[in-house]
């Protein structure tokens, strides 16, 4: 079982909440703050109920201390968001007396943001040491971010042993509760839609979900590997030659289970994977030896949203093409709208990519659940145990 923030009591006590506040920056320039606003319920819930609240994260990967990527910044701007009724203090390091003293002397309503947590090796070897100095800040740790829930590290595993109490925050439980969904009895019809380049960083989800989906739509250049295992000639797109047979193999477990794997039967295509790349229509599943598929075609984004129109629950990892090039993103774009006119179904969008684009077509707020983490939700649809999760267990 994992308690959630609502279970606790906070009143009075330091509270650390791991955020991840891995941001965007062009110089001291925050450019999307998604991330910062996607923790603001748990950071004003425990605001609310009067606790001292501590937030700590990592930004960028930087090797030792790097004044380029101080989470500074990002203080001035969460003190913008919560208010001039919330101070924000800024620790100049993330342990250390100083920072001890800064934390011990904290009032109810304020908040301490710890500097960058990766300016010590030790955060992310998950050194024992490093997690006792974090977790003797606080009575009580709060994760809150998903995107880092995958990595054992000493801010996400390490140190929670070490506090008396412990929980997830509104939005990891959020997205336990959508994604856990997903694994563990989606309403049916329950069609996913899988992207992206290459079929390898997928086959665990694939080989997960296979048994629970009534359709997978698969788009994105790691369509071209499925279509090569069934002897379509792809031209130039991009192929994982040792991956075909692995392929050939899903494609097999899917008839088997009668799991309908749909695949592009036309593209919009190119010469080079480029902005630069005139898009050519393709109207057949061949692709002609001089072009590579950069997009799915007119026919595959029909049929695709006519399967997502007729679902009680979609899942969608992965772009359908190249889609930060205009001319290779409709396919991807009409995924997204399909989706987001489907107000029946429980609507679920991977982290990374995928993200990305929803939030890039204005459509975010139309989905059910636009998830926060990569990789993690990624590891979490392939069933794999997350540690930042594991270690919030009571």
């Amino acid at each position: 079982m994992i308690r959630s923030i609502d279970d606790l009591q906070l009143a009075g006590k330091r509270v650390f909440i791991r955020v991840d506040f891995n941001v965007p920056l062009e110089g001291k320039r925050i450019t999307d703050d998604t991330r910062i606003r996607e923790a603001l319920p748990t950071i004003r819930k425990a605001l609310k109920e009067g606790a001292k609240v501590i937030l700590a994260s990592h930004l960028g990967r930087p090797k030792g201390a790097d004044p380029k990527l101080s989470l500074e910044p990002v203080a001035e701007h969460l003190s913008k968001l919560l208010g001039a009724e919330h101070e924000v203090l800024q620790a100049d390091d993330c342990i250390g007396d100083g920072v001890a003293k800064m934390a011990k002397e904290l009032k109810p309503g304020q908040v301490l943001m710890l500097e960058n947590l990766r300016f010590h090796a030790e955060e992310e070897k998950n050194d024992e040491g490093f997690a006792k100095a974090l977790a003797a800040l606080c009575d009580v740790y709060v994760n809150d971010a998903f995107g880092t829930a995958h990595r054992a590290h000493a801010s996400t595993a390490g140190m929670v042993p070490f506090v008396k109490e412990k929980a997830c925050g509104l939005l990891i439980h959020k997205e336990l509760e959508q994604l856990g969904k997903l694994v563990k009895g989606a309403e049916k019809p329950f069609v996913a839609v899988l992207g992206g380049a290459k079929v390898s960083d997928k086959i665990k989800v694939i080989e997960n979900l296979l048994p629970k989906v009534d359709a997978l739509l698969v788009g994105g250049a790691m369509a071209y590997t499925f279509l090569k295992a069934q002897g379509v000639e792809v031209g130039k797109s991009r192929v994982e030659i040792d991956k075909i047979d692995l392929a050939g193999r899903l494609l097999d477990s899917a008839k088997r289970l009668g799991v309908q794997l749909v695949l592009p039967m036309d593209h919009i295509a190119g010469e080079s994977p480029d902005e630069k790349a005139k898009p050519v229509e393709v109207h057949e599943r061949t692709i002609p030896p001089a072009l590579m598929g950069l997009d799915i075609g007119i026919k595959t984004r029909d049929n695709f949203r006519q399967h997502i129109r007729g679902a009680r629950t979609v899942l969608w990892n992965g772009p359908m093409g190249l889609f930060e090039v205009p001319a290779f993103s409709e396919g991807t774009r009409q995924v997204a709208q399909a989706m987001a006119a489907n107000r029946e179904a429980q609507t679920v969008v991977g982290g990374g990519d995928s993200a990305a684009a929803v939030n890039e077509f204005g459509l975010a707020s139309k989905m059910t659940h636009v998830s926060t983490g990569g990789g993690a939700s990624l590891e979490f649809l392939e069933g794999r145990e997350l540690p930042g999760i594991k270690a919030l267990e009571v």
